[in-house]
């Protein structure tokens, strides 16, 4: 059986739209960024571990502690076209996304994102938890899922899916986790590919890969998100980093 090269690759944009330069906010004794990097590395289940960035700070916050950091030429639309620049020369099977503003990250949700890929036939994967709470599903900032019985993703949406219209069955809601994986292959495809409409409707860059008829497999986690998307957000890392 032929090993496979996987490897986790973080983007990092310095100029966030919610809150610029999050990434280089201190979180205890070093920025968020530099956590989510030694959370990813720490696993010890990828054969290597880059930052991708248009920020030479944050190239240098990474290499200065050791890590591996790649500079982005072009401008992106996306972390993912990010992404795809950087791996399009590396001999590499797998490709492991995870955003650089979870710096509480943990090993068991990437464990179970890379065991979908020992399946030959799966291209691209991602992650899902049940939602904790009501208010939660109607949160349009909660992306939700729903897969068929094989954990193939029928359809992701900001609104409230699946619609109860029966109130007397029991059905599970499920919330997107936007850690994501690729071969090589459907990773390059992906930039090729115009954005689709129901991508720029939705703003969910994962729905083009269903338009274009590309299964992505979920996979069950408990991982809550820790994701640092506003000051709050920050203020409660650092509380649970205090914890």
């Amino acid at each position: 059986m032929i090993k496979k090269k996987i490897i986790a690759v973080i983007p990092a944009r310095y100029a966030a739209t919610r809150f610029p330069a999050k990434l280089m906010k201190m979180l205890g004794d070093r920025p968020v960024i530099a956590h989510t990097y030694a959370a990813v590395a720490g696993s010890g289940l990828f054969d290597d571990v880059f930052v991708v960035t248009d920020s030479a700070l944050i190239f240098e916050e990474i290499v200065s502690r050791g890590g591996k950091a790649i500079m982005s030429v072009a401008e992106h639309e996306s972390g993912t076209d990010r992404i795809a620049e950087a791996v399009k020369d590396m001999e590499v099977d797998v490709i492991v996304n995870v955003q650089g503003d979870e710096p509480f990250m943990q090993k068991e949700p990437l464990e179970k994102i890379a065991a979908l890929f020992n399946s030959d036939t799966v291209q691209v994967g991602s992650l899902m938890r049940k939602f904790a709470s009501e208010n939660e599903v109607q949160n349009p900032n909660a992306v939700k899922v729903v897969t068929n019985k094989n954990g193939k993703a029928l359809y992701f949406s900001r609104s409230v899916i699946p619609y109860k219209r029966d109130e007397n069955i029991a059905v599970p809601y499920y919330l997107h986790i936007g850690v994501y994986a690729f071969r090589k292959k459907a990773l390059l495809d992906f930039t090729a590919w115009p954005p689709s409409p129901l991508e720029q409707t939705e703003k969910l860059e994962q729905l083009r890969f269903l338009d274009n008829g590309v299964d992505i497999h979920m996979a069950e986690t408990g991982y809550e998100t820790v994701a640092i998307d506003t000051p709050e957000d920050l203020e409660r890392a650092m509380a649970l980093l205090n914890r």
